[in-house]
């Protein structure tokens, strides 16, 4: 039993952040498209890990997850955004 955990935990880890989180929110990249403006074929390539989000992408599937760029770009492993600067 312990094994099979072992491989789904090693499929997951293998999918890209970006995949990761739009199954965890349940959505298609159809519907990723729809929501962000992105197209469907550069989020596929940044699933796929063939090409990096760029800044404004980033930020907008950051809103669209609800996490950090950091988050996304896989530069951190905390999934919950960083608290607002509140203005003065």
């Amino acid at each position: 039993m312990k094994n099979e955990t072992n491989k789904a935990n090693d499929k997951e880890q293998e999918k890209s952040r970006l995949k990761q989180l739009r199954e965890r929110k349940g959505v298609t990249q159809i519907a990723m498209q729809i929501a962000t403006g992105i197209d469907q074929s550069e989020l596929s390539k940044m699933e796929r890990g063939d090409r990096a989000p760029t800044l404004e992408q980033a930020i907008i599937l950051s809103r669209f997850f609800e996490t950090s760029i950091d988050y996304i770009c896989e530069e951190t492993d905390e999934i919950e955004r960083y608290p607002r600067k509140i203005k003065e």
